[in-house]
């Protein structure tokens, strides 16, 4: 896709299934662009990596809170005070810190003209698993910098 670029918000969601313990795991992405009135999220759990975690782990319920998260994103919010807002206090509402078993992670920028292909673009690379044998796309740990995936060689 070509034409300008626009800047977008996004926070990880992460999975913390023992909250005393503190140890994450990221399980979706949250992707709000104002200037395109774009409110999207991908969601992934990976039940054998959350197990290890915690084997007790409430896999569904789990699943249903990341699921109920993404349809808050959609345009057919569910009904109720929230699906009534508009995206961007829906945004800021999903990544209020919280003390839950799915949080949201840290509020970061970037820029791109399709927020669409950049919320699959950020599923990717860091929330679904790497193939065997893959290197990290950006071992930095820096993983958007104001990159947009059209412009990759």
């Amino acid at each position: 896709m070509t034409g300008e670029r626009h800047a977008f918000e996004y926070a990880v969601l992460r999975v913390v299934p023992r909250v005393d313990r503190g140890e994450t795991m990221n399980a979706g992405i949250l992707l709000y662009c104002r200037p395109l009135k774009y409110l999207g999220a991908r969601v992934f759990l990976d039940a054998a990596r959350l197990r290890a975690l915690d084997p007790s782990a409430d896999v569904a319920g789990i699943e249903r809170a990341l699921h109920a998260a993404a349809d808050v994103c959609g345009p057919d919010a569910p009904p109720g005070p929230l699906g009534l807002e508009d995206i961007g206090r829906r945004f800021r509402w999903l990544t209020a810190p919280r003390s839950a078993v799915v949080q949201p992670g840290p509020v970061h920028t970037g820029l791109t003209r399709d927020p669409d292909a950049e919320a699959q673009h950020l599923l990717e690379l860091l929330v679904l698993p790497a193939a065997p044998g893959q290197q990290p796309e950006n071992p930095t740990g820096d993983p958007v910098s104001g990159t947009d995936p059209a412009d990759s060689p």
